[in-house]
């Protein structure tokens, strides 16, 4: 997700969106402890979209 995407939503929904990628995130450690993940990318991505969200709502409080 963009960062101008992030900008665009309100507190709440950024808000929401960073509990599904926490969720999310948990999911594919589990995912990689087991073996199953192919997309190991997909960690860094998820993670890096958590610090954009966390740093938005910073700026905005």
């Amino acid at each position: 997700m963009k960062t101008k995407d992030i900008r665009a939503l309100t507190t709440d929904q950024m808000l929401e969106k960073e509990k599904q990628y926490k969720e999310e995130l948990f999911n594919l450690r589990f995912q990689q402890a087991t073996g199953q993940l192919e997309n190991t990318a997909r960690l860094k991505k998820v993670r890096k979209n958590i610090a954009r969200i966390k740093t938005i709502l910073s700026e905005n409080n």
